[in-house]
Parts: structure tokens; C-alpha cells; sequence
């Protein structure tokens, strides 16, 4: 969820190194795991310490209030990390435009040997590349065209000093968004949507196998074999499909097989700075509960976790 992208600076404005990492890990999904599987999470507890940020809230105060403040500083520019990205997403589009009954959401997904942030899928497929302040563009056109064979539409989301940089590396069929100052979403240039151009090689590579043969079941081809020699068929059958129908296959299966709508009574009891890591970590059912208790707990119970 989080990634370990490098800071080039030993001071990031008035934060050290050391205590903007804390920061920024606090939304990982080690902490959120921790939480929701044990109802503590001692990782919490010692990023917590090291962000620094206790002394600024009441020791009364809920272990939710820390991760309100740290988004609100993560949202900062300049200090903005990839989640920062990926919330305003949810928010915006996924949770704004769509709902989790009409769109699903794939989160570090892996494409070949790229690994895409974020793609939603509703009628269509929509995958989102992050570049950050703090990201390189050096693998950008790598991944974009990766991207391209498994996605209808490829959008780079990105910070405003990289603006430029992108629309050189990147083809004029990909789309390209800025999160500006007030955290909005602006469009500087839309995606053309390229269903026809995926490939159902890349596509099939991408998914599961039980998610492949439910597509290939869905064109009327049922397949039946011993585990030993299913994936092969399957891929043999797979790649005979044209374009359009492997991509428009895969939505329709994916909405159902990653579908988040059982995360929507959960999304509701949390604020929003959690909202995007519940709906990108795998959490089952009964592990709810224990979240929502964590993320309530008083900060001065949650530092004993350590």
C-alpha cells in the first residue's frame, strides 16, 4: 500500500527524514493488518512515537485522531506521499463519481513486472500511475505501456513540478491529472479509451486462473482439466479471445471476484485518512470489528501496544 520511495533531502521543510517516513507509514499495510487481526498494533505504537506527533493531541484522545493528523500533514505539498494520491482517488472517483455497488478498486496491481497504484473498474478499466514529489520518472514510460495492454485507459496522476516531464514521456493517448495545492483533482489531458488495443496475453497474465476461466466460461467456453495442466489451457483458450472481449470479460469478472461493497459498513465507521487503506487491504469479515475498537482506542492505552 505504502511504498518505500526514497526522500532526497535530509530535511523535508520541518520535518526530518527519519520522522516523515514514521509518518508515512502509519497508513502501511503492516499497521492496518496489525489492527484488524489483533485489535492492537505495537508497529502503530512505535511509528506513532517516532512521528512525533503525540505531543500535539491529548493522551484522551482516540488513536484515530493521529492518523487525522498525519494525513492532514501529508497532504501538505512538498510532503506528499503516495497515499496522500491514492486517497484523493478513492475519494474523488471512486467513492465521488462511482459508488462501491457500481465500481471496484485494484490496488497495487501487477501488470508484467510493473506494479500499477490503483485502477477502478466500472464499465470500463481505469488505471492510475502516482508520481509523487518524492517519485522518480524514470520507469514511467516503461509502465505506462505495460499498463496500456491490460487497461482501456492509462492516466499518470501527478504533482505539479512533474507536469512537464510527463507530457514528454508518455504517449498523447495517455491521460494526465495534477493534485493541486487545495488536494483537487484537475484533468490536463483526458485518456483515450484503447479496449481494442489490450492484449489477451497480458490480461490473461494479470488475473487469476479461476478469474480466467469464468471469462472464457462467459464466451461459452467451459474448460475442465486436471490442476497439472489447467493454467496452460487455459492460457492456450485465452489468448484466442480478440481484444475486446478478454478486457470487457475481465471487468464484468473482476467487479464480482474483488468486489468491495462488504467493506462499506466498514468505511463508514472510519475517518477519512483510513478510508483507502481498508478498501486496499484484504481484511475478512470478522477482523471488522477489530479495526473500528483500534482505530477508537485512547492513545495513551494504544502506546502499551509497544
Amino acid at each position: 500500500m505504502v511504498s518505500n520511495r526514497v526522500i532526497h533531502a535530509d530535511k523535508m521543510g520541518d520535518f526530518a527524514v527519519e520522522q516523515l517516513a514514521a509518518i508515512s507509514r502509519l497508513f502501511s499495510s503492516s499497521v492496518i493488518r496489525e489492527m484488524a487481526r489483533k485489535g492492537k498494533s505495537p508497529l502503530f505504537a512505535r511509528l506513532a512515537k517516532q512521528s512525533l506527533l503525540l505531543n500535539s493531541l491529548p493522551e484522551r484522545g482516540p488513536v484515530y485522531s493521529l492518523f487525522e493528523k498525519a494525513f492532514s500533514l501529508l497532504k501538505r505539498e512538498g510532503y506528499r506521499h503516495e497515499y496522500i494520491y491514492k486517497a484523493a482517488l478513492t475519494h474523488k472517483i471512486l467513492l465521488g463519481k462511482h459508488s462501491l455497488r457500481t465500481a471496484s478498486m485494484l490496488n497495487e496491481f501487477r501488470v508484467g513486472e510493473c506494479k500499477a497504484d490503483l485502477a477502478i473498474l466500472n464499465g470500463t478499466s481505469t488505471v492510475y500511475e502516482v508520481k509523487s514529489e518524492r517519485d522518480s520518472l524514470r520507469r514511467l514510460a516503461r509502465q505506462v505501456t505495460a499498463y496500456a495492454e491490460v487497461f482501456a485507459q492509462v492516466y499518470v496522476i501527478a504533482a505539479e513540478d512533474h507536469v512537464d516531464s510527463v507530457k514528454n514521456s508518455v504517449p498523447e493517448d495517455v491521460g494526465i491529472l495534477v493534485l493541486n495545492s487545495r488536494h483537487r483533482i484537475s484533468p490536463l489531458r483526458e485518456a483515450v479509451d484503447r479496449a481494442e488495443s489490450t492484449s489477451p496475453a497480458a490480461i490473461f497474465d494479470a488475473i487469476r486462473t479461476e478469474e480466467a476461466r469464468l471469462i472464457l466460461l462467459a464466451q461459452g467456453v467451459p474448460v475442465t482439466a486436471p490442476n497439472t495442466v489447467l493454467n496452460s489451457l487455459l492460457r492456450e483458450l485465452f489468448i484466442k479471445l480478440d481484444a475486446r472481449q478478454a478486457h470487457d470479460g475481465m471487468v464484468r469478472v473482476l467487479k464480482k471476484t474483488r468486489n468491495l461493497l462488504p467493506l462499506s459498513d466498514l468505511v463508514d465507521q472510519l475517518p477519512p485518512s483510513l478510508q483507502t487503506a481498508a478498501l486496499s487491504v484484504p481484511l475478512r469479515k470478522l477482523d471488522h470489528a477489530r479495526l473500528v475498537a483500534a482505530v477508537n482506542t485512547r492513545l495513551e492505552h494504544a502506546m502499551a501496544w509497544a
